[in-house]
């Protein structure tokens, strides 16, 4: 088995690059550690069965080298050192480094979904509407000095300017129609730097979508109240609306901007998403969540990338 280290040096506010993450694996115990930076592709090939790849970034490099270790079954560690770092949230990861390292390179692994939209793999959310801004538009200069709370900033200065996307949402036997300030489709619980979405787990083979109607700035205030801070839902109030689903259709009426991981992918006029339940081995600990399946680590199997259904 290697172990890889792949460094994305332009993640975060640089402090947690190759030097600083290579000094706390080999305090580890780990030898031979092959260090590889996120903008090559060479290593790619090279990753073999059951190797652990272990990657010093944001969500954005964890999404990049996810892709690589469901191809080729390799096991992935994940050593936050980005802006938001939300997937290492999914996992309950730690913030000391030491324990970071021995989580990394432990037996302990879990099994999580992964999903994909229009052929782009992602690990905790896509957007559409309003939810694609700080993705898009949040500065590498406010993330270096705001860190998570520039997403924040970027939303406070254009929520006023968004007209809403008309769409309709299909999900198994669920569907709504109508003009939507966002819609998210999340594989895990956690987005923008700490958000939650409610009932929403990475290991329930589920695609948690949650849309917000445009209304006017009191009644998404109600709705906020009502669900974020009550955690009460209402029978007669549409404005939110939350569908849990293996798959699921976004039909736009004109195209609009989707982004999947902070990575903007363009403009698009129709959505397709899917998850697969269990593809992916992350290193992880047994005590993180009881709906985390861990195992003891043992040789994978090499099977095709899943096919949408």
């Amino acid at each position: 088995m290697n172990y890889w280290l792949i460094v994305n040096t332009g993640a975060g506010d640089g402090s947690r690059g190759e030097s600083y993450w290579r000094e706390h694996l080999q305090a580890a115990g780990v030898e031979g550690l092959k260090v590889r930076d996120l903008a090559d592709t060479e290593w790619e090939g090279d990753v073999a069965i059951g190797d652990r790849v272990l990657v010093a970034g944001g969500d954005g490099s964890v999404n990049r080298v996810a892709t690589v270790c469901v191809e080729r079954q390799a096991v992935l560690g994940v050593l936050p050192s980005g802006t938001a770092n939300d997937f290492a949230r999914n996992l309950d990861l730690p913030d000391d480094p030491a324990t970071l390292c021995r989580i990394a390179t432990g037996e302990a692994t879990l099994a999580v979904d992964v999903a994909w939209i229009n052929d782009w793999l992602f690990l905790n959310v896509a957007h559409l509407g309003l939810g694609t801004l700080p993705a898009r538009e949040a500065s590498q200069e406010q993330k270096r000095h705001l860190g998570r709370f520039s997403y924040l900033l970027t939303l406070a200065q254009r929520i006023g300017m968004q007209n809403g996307i008309h769409a309709r949402i299909e999900c198994g036997e669920q569907s709504a129609t109508g003009q939507w300030l966002t819609i998210a489709i999340a594989s895990g619980a956690y987005f923008g730097g700490g958000h939650t979405i409610d009932e929403a787990y990475i290991d329930d083979g589920k695609l948690d979508v949650v849309a917000v109607r445009k209304r006017s700035w009191w009644r998404l205030l109600v709705a906020f109240v009502t669900t974020r801070l009550l955690r009460m839902t209402s029978d007669t109030d549409d404005t939110l609306v939350h569908f849990q689903a293996p798959s699921c259709r976004v039909t736009l009426k004109h195209p609009h901007t989707l982004t999947a991981d902070g990575e903007d992918l363009g403009q698009t006029q129709q959505v397709e998403a899917f998850t697969r339940h269990g593809v992916l081995q992350v290193a992880g600990r047994p005590e993180a969540s009881p709906r985390l399946r861990f195992s003891r680590l043992e040789p994978l199997a090499a099977q095709p990338r899943p096919a949408p259904l």
